[in-house]
């Protein structure tokens, strides 16, 4: 079901985001401590920030982050006030391919999704395809749940809705369009200027697991939001079930009941 993190503050190295911490996105990637259903995410990972023309821009890898040679000197080197970070766990029927991985961009929008959409492909992706335009469903590169997630957000955004908006909305559309399907539905996108995130489940789903920290003393001045705790330390703050969370430039934190 994968996991994920963002960070917003000041310029940071993003091996401070991906490794240094007693449970950090790497330990998660093989011993996972909140995962329903597995501890185990090793069918790729990615991370992306955002270019000094505020274009979103991705690395992405379907090996498992333990085995990329190439991961230690990119995190040593590559440094951004925004990042998403991304281990994956692959649904049964979604293949481990380049396309099946996160995070996805499109223009200066990124967007990561942990959970899963139950039988997506009895029905569900069938419906949300349906629902889109023909020029966003075009653009679908994968097969996986995520992707079509990102599209849903992306015909509203494209539209001209707040990032916040589109992913209100989003789940507004899911819980009509999935009928009775169970769907667990952890998401982030960013804009390059702040990131939106929601924690929900429809039709009986159990929300999974979301923290947030601006008070954090590794990192000062910053927010992160992560699938789960990098410590255990007081500082972690449990994202409420059914909500958005919309973190700013300031550091800053707004939250809204789904």
């Amino acid at each position: 079901m994968c996991r994920l993190a963002a960070y917003l503050g000041p310029d940071l190295l993003l091996h401070k985001l991906l490794e240094e911490n007693p449970n950090s996105l790497v330990k998660q990637s093989w011993a996972s401590e909140e995962l329903q259903g597995t501890t185990l995410n090793a069918d790729g990972f990615g991370f992306g920030w955002h270019l000094p023309d505020g274009q979103a821009t991705t690395y992405t890898s379907i090996l498992p982050i333990w085995s990329d040679t190439n991961l230690s000197g990119l995190a040593q080197t590559l440094h951004s006030k925004l990042w998403l970070a991304y281990v994956r766990s692959a649904t049964p029927g979604q293949a481990t391919n380049q396309a099946n991985t996160q995070p996805f961009k499109h223009g200066k929008f990124l967007f990561q999704h942990n959970g899963r959409i139950e039988k997506f492909n009895d029905g569900p992706r069938a419906a949300l395809h349906r629902h889109l335009s023909a020029e966003i469903s075009s653009e679908i590169e994968g097969n996986t749940d995520s992707e079509y997630l990102f599209a849903l957000c992306k015909q509203y955004l494209l539209d001209g809705k707040s990032a916040l908006e589109a992913l209100g909305l989003a789940c507004q559309d899911l819980a009509t369009l999935l009928a009775d399907t169970p769907a667990l539905l952890n998401m982030i996108i960013s804009d390059g200027d702040a990131i939106f995130a929601c924690r929900h489940a429809i039709n009986g789903g159990q929300c999974p697991s979301l923290y947030y920290t601006n008070t954090h003393p590794h990192y000062p001045d910053a927010v992160v939001i992560a699938s789960e705790r990098f410590s255990m330390e007081e500082h972690w703050h449990e994202v409420a079930k059914h909500s958005l969370l919309k973190v700013n430039s300031r550091g800053e934190i707004e939250t809204k009941s789904l």
